[in-house]
């Protein structure tokens, strides 16, 4: 599991438009969600990480998105996390750690439904991903294994979509070359974003 505690740790840590490259020794603790149902444990880790190593409390599960909140050094943390439903590689069946996407709010920082991925592999430098929902595709810009918009300007278009949409399509590729292909239903996520949105108030 230290693949997803290091990729995790980079979401976390990479939320700067120039971000530095993570650090491999940093292995965040990983507490469970207190309030999570037995079908949230493998969300527990991922989850600790990007609430910069608190404890996340799952305060509702909406369609696949659970809603968590946290409070690292005192400042609270919201995020939507899913993990996706259908997931494929070119070549087929490459082995990878678990992929998760997550719509995440830092209001100290004045970050509002920021979209990240985990994709569960080191990606290749330099490569291209996208995110396709709604009929348009964004292009996303990589670190280790993690995803962001390249262009930040986009993002809030790109989060509407996504509240509307029915499922979200992340493709990328890996350090070995493999293409993957994963699908996230967008089920609940707009329930999820509402509920945080009024839980995350300062």
């Amino acid at each position: 599991m230290s693949a997803i505690l290091c990729g995790a740790a980079s979401l976390a840590q990479a939320q700067s438009p120039s971000p530095k490259p993570p650090k491999s020794e940093a292995k965040p603790s990983a507490p469970k969600p207190q309030t999570a149902k037995p079908e949230s444990k493998p969300e527990a880790k991922p989850a600790a990480a990007v609430a910069g190593g608190a404890e996340p409390t799952l305060v509702g599960q909406f369609g696949t998105w659970g809603a968590y909140t946290a409070t690292p050094n005192g400042k609270k943390v919201c995020f939507a996390l899913a993990k996706p439903t259908t997931s494929k590689t070119n070549p087929p069946n490459r082995p990878r750690d678990p992929a998760y996407a997550f719509v995440s709010t830092r209001p100290a920082e004045k970050v509002t439904n920021e979209v990240s991925v985990m994709i569960g592999y080191t990606l290749k430098p330099g490569s291209e991903s996208t995110l396709e929902v709604g009929g348009a595709s964004y292009a996303m810009y990589t670190q280790g294994d993690g995803l962001w918009i390249k262009n930040a300007a986009e993002e809030a278009r790109m989060v509407d979509a996504m509240r509307k949409a029915s499922d979200v399509v992340v493709k990328g590729v890996s350090a070995k070359g493999t293409e993957t292909t994963d699908t996230f239903s967008l089920k609940g996520l707009a329930q999820a974003l509402d509920r945080l949105s009024r839980d995350c108030k300062q």
